[in-house]
């Protein structure tokens, strides 16, 4: 199989930037997820790769090879498109053998069967599109991508339209199928838990140029922007706007009133107006006041089956989301508490470009 590479890819419409020198390069073997917000350009990157659309400037290389200005066909590049693409005249069976390119008819039928079972689709392998759920349709259009074990897979959210449960099982199989093929994929997410249990790598693509790339893990404990932390998890990440100051070697920081630490003082966030960001499940609630202990007043208590979400105002005003395991004691609504975290927890954000600064931080992803 054949590593993909982009090359300071850059792409415009009416003026409009879809792809701002992107550059990435995913393995064979290897799934990279391309995550962000609509209108990022993910799709108008998967398109160029496939030979939609070319690119302005940049090169794009499959094997090491450029693949600027080749056909479509001619690219060694598979496809499953978000708006499915289903030949309407065809049966799910003949569209998906419409991406094969067996050397008989027993093994077309066999490799036919063999996808359409594990996509949970092998009982409407007769029917035409119309007749086909969105959810069968994007298996079906995803089925048709696969079987052709091209050297570059680009999936456009396969995902989206299928159903809670079909979902959650095809995020523990997808990766072993895709990873059998041995090709480059590139899949296209707008789901954060999506990209993070799918992909070896994530590459954070916002207004046209990624943000970040890294494995799930670093990109969720380790964002290299206040940008990408918002973007994962779920209640969101809290914010704070502190400036931490050197206190004793330790870097410390107001909080709604409250001194709390934040780490060892590495000097690079010493009085520099900053974000704190803190995940709400890094956080612990008390009725007792202590160290580092924030005041806060509970404003509102969501149960969510495997936690319990919980709206703070802190005493400034701020207000904070807290994530408890279902049976933690936690109080009620208007109840005065505490807010603590421990200092490895924090992350510290330059208030002028967004950008994280250096404190270490270990913590995985939840």
């Amino acid at each position: 199989m054949a590593r993909l590479e982009l090359k300071q890819v850059r792409k415009t419409f009416g003026g409009a930037s879809s792809a701002d020198g992107v550059s990435l390069t995913v393995e064979p073997g290897e799934i990279v997820a391309v995550f962000g917000p609509s209108g990022g350009g993910k799709t108008v990157l998967l398109r160029m790769i496939a030979g939609m659309f070319e690119p302005d400037e940049g090169d794009i290389l499959v094997g090491g090879r450029s693949i600027v200005g080749a056909a479509p066909e001619r690219r060694g590049v598979g496809m499953a498109f978000q708006n499915f693409a289903l030949f309407p005249h065809m049966s799910a069976r003949d569209n998906i053998a419409s991406g094969l390119r067996a050397k008989t008819a027993k093994e077309a039928a066999t490799r036919i069967d063999a996808i359409s079972r594990l996509l949970k689709i092998e009982h409407v392998l007769g029917h035409l599109p119309r007749e086909l759920s969105n959810g069968q349709k994007q298996r079906t259009a995803l089925a048709r991508a696969l079987i052709g074990n091209p050297e570059v897979l680009l999936l456009d959210d396969p995902l989206r339209n299928v159903d809670a449960k079909l979902r959650y099982e095809m995020r523990l199989e997808l990766p072993n199928l895709l990873r059998r093929g041995a090709a480059s994929v590139l899949y296209v997410t707008q789901d954060y838990r999506e990209a993070m249990a799918i992909a070896d790598r994530i590459a954070v693509l916002m207004d046209g140029h990624v943000e970040q790339i890294a494995a799930p893990e670093e990109i969720y404990s380790r964002p290299a922007s206040v940008a990408v932390a918002r973007l994962f998890g779920d209640p969101s990440i809290n914010l704070a706007e502190v400036t931490p100051c050197n206190e004793h070697g330790a870097l410390v920081a107001a909080v709604a009133g409250a001194k709390v630490r934040l780490g060892a003082n590495g000097g690079t966030a010493t009085d520099r107006p900053c974000w704190l960001g803190v995940r709400p499940e890094d956080l612990a609630l008390s009725r007792t006041a202590s160290e580092d202990a924030i005041p806060a007043r509970i404003l509102a208590i969501t149960p969510m089956h495997e936690k319990s979400v919980l709206l703070l105002r802190l005493a400034d005003g701020t207000e904070w989301f807290v994530a408890l395991p279902p049976d933690a004691p936690h109080g009620a609504a208007d109840d005065a508490v505490f807010v603590r975290f421990l200092p490895e927890a924090a992350l510290l954000f330059d208030r002028a470009t967004g950008l994280r600064v250096g404190l270490p931080h270990h913590r995985q992803a939840a």
